[in-house]
């Protein structure tokens, strides 16, 4: 099957590149935080080696298949710079049929608090529901509930809560409740529901 190409997003705050193997190390020690392995389903203890099977393997083989596009969340200007977070969106439904794509990231402790994961997720979803794009016809988001952090990106760009799914997602074999929400592409990219009250004291 022929590859995508690889390519940049990019705005005034933030630069996506693909993750590169050059990136390993970072992406390892990022990955060991406790709060990655809280609220994500990655490896845990995270190490060198999950962070080169995900980078060579995953990252690679999805963009290869045009199943999971995923780039490194970096300073704007900088090809190669420090990775800050990891974006994505993994696409669903074979060629053919309208497809729906589900959003996903995390960030670095030291890049938390500043925007960029809300602006990096913004420009990843504008370019998933672009017809001229991958063309999705529904982007959805989910998080294990009380994952606040995550939730208030997916409330920023405009996603709808739509329910709170029991043992919905599996964790390293644990199944966990979930909050989901979804997009669609005629959707405002702006908050279209009150913040929770109930977050006020997670944030």
């Amino acid at each position: 099957m022929r590859a995508m190409e690889p390519f940049v997003l990019s705005s005034e705050r933030v630069r996506l590149s693909v993750p590169t193997i050059r990136d390993v190390d970072q992406i390892a020690a990022i990955c060991a935080d406790p709060a990655i392995a809280e609220w994500t389903t990655v490896p845990s203890p995270y190490s060198h080696a999950d962070a080169e099977a995900f980078v060579t393997g995953m990252v690679a083989d999805g963009w290869a298949r045009e199943t999971n596009f995923t780039w490194a969340i970096r300073e704007p200007g900088e090809a190669d710079g420090q990775v800050l977070g990891m974006v994505g969106i993994t696409c669903e439904g074979e060629p053919g049929v309208e497809r729906a794509g589900e959003l996903g990231y995390w960030a670095a402790p030291g890049a938390r608090d500043r925007g960029l994961t809300t602006e990096a997720a913004r420009l990843v979803v504008d370019w998933a529901l672009d017809p001229e794009g991958l063309g999705l016809v529904r982007a959805h988001w989910s998080a294990f509930v009380g994952n606040w952090a995550s939730r208030r990106v997916a409330w920023k760009l405009g996603f709808r809560v739509e329910g709170t799914l029991r043992r919905w997602s599996v964790q390293r074999g644990v199944r966990r409740d979930a909050w989901v929400g979804s997009l669609l592409p005629g959707d405002p990219r702006e908050p279209v529901e009150p913040w929770p009250v109930e977050a006020g004291a997670a944030l």
